[in-house]
């Protein structure tokens, strides 16, 4: 099967270039590169032994999307297309209902005009309105969440299952991310976030790395075995195979799945990991909590046993030794 992946030159979506590979079908990428890397494809391509198409454009203007689904011979999508910072999306509502909302619509138009019936959603466990233990995916979902990114995803979701009711012919799958972490375990692509980390564990690299001065654990009294957050990891090469598992999965109508490993992982316990990978201690200290931060967030992950015949079998340490192998090779990320 030809797949464009949208946005799919960043992290997630290059994993998921080199899985599709791997089970015989053609990725091709559509970014506009404003996060994102031209060298990231060059090396899934240089991973999965074969050309990946690179198209420079943007996911949000429908006639972009169309020529690439007409130019490729696309028969389906998998949208990756989006800004993704939960604090950035705060101070930026605007631009995140614009490129997020937009770049899925008009995917979905193009997808439409050119008789497309295949697609993927990356979505997110952001979704849920109350973060918890062995989240299901009939809990309760929403747009009061307190964030903008949040809200788009759940908005998103809404307009998947309308366009699916409207078109009985459209097979769509939602799915809803966890924590991803890892890279490749050759070392040659994994996560490049530009300007300071927002997430847990590329922020520890650049720690270990010596970039960073020292981790701020952010609260240990949680109601949580060591009193940090806890929530799922999963390895971005799991969490690639799950999209392949999907997209031959799909069917008429809307399938949504947790794509988690069903495990949680302290803040602590992600640390202690760390070190041990690197050989020595990491500097780190506790400072109040966050305003907004949950407990602990995890999936009840069976729904994508059950329909997908996919599970995720990577431990934390191997994401990350494969972590801390992708950022010893790439000090400076893609940028050589």
């Amino acid at each position: 099967m030809r797949v464009l992946l949208t946005g799919g030159a960043g992290f997630i979506g290059t994993h998921t270039a080199v899985a599709l590979a791997e089970h015989g079908h053609e990725p091709v990428v559509l970014d506009d590169l404003s996060n994102a890397s031209e060298e990231a494809v060059r090396r899934a391509a240089a991973i999965a032994g074969l050309e990946i198409p690179l198209v420079v454009g943007d996911a949000g203007d429908a006639a972009v999307v169309g020529r690439a689904i007409a130019d490729h011979g696309i028969e389906a999508v998998i949208h990756f297309a989006g800004l993704k910072a939960v604090g950035e999306s705060v101070a930026q509502p605007l631009a995140y209902y614009r490129v997020n909302i937009g770049s899925a619509v008009a995917t979905l138009e193009a997808m439409a005009a050119h008789g497309v019936d295949r697609f993927v959603f990356s979505s997110s466990a952001t979704v849920y309105e109350q973060p918890g233990a062995g989240l299901r995916e009939d809990a309760p979902v929403g747009i009061d969440l307190g964030n903008p990114y949040g809200r788009t995803k759940a908005m998103i979701e809404a307009i998947v299952a309308d366009a699916a009711a409207a078109d009985p012919a459209l097979r769509a799958a939602v799915l809803r991310y966890f924590n991803p972490i890892g890279a490749h375990p050759s070392g040659e692509i994994g996560e490049d976030p530009k300007g300071v980390p927002n997430n847990l564990v590329p922020f520890l690299a650049q720690v270990a790395a010596g970039e960073r001065a020292s981790l701020r654990i952010f609260g240990d009294d949680y109601p949580t075995p060591d009193g940090t957050g806890v929530r799922d990891y999963i390895h971005v090469l799991d969490l690639a195979e799950g999209h392949v598992a999907a997209l031959e999965a799909l069917e008429p109508g809307v399938l949504v799945a947790n794509l988690g490993t069903g495990r949680g992982g302290s803040v602590l316990e992600v640390l202690r990991a760390f070190e041990a990978a690197v050989g020595h201690d990491l500097p780190h200290e506790v400072v109040p909590r966050r305003p907004g931060d949950a407990a602990i967030s995890t999936a009840d992950p069976s729904r994508a046993h059950e329909l997908l015949a996919w599970r995720a079998t990577r431990t934390l340490d191997e994401a990350i030794a494969d972590t801390w192998r992708w950022q010893q090779r790439n000090p400076r990320g893609f940028r050589g």
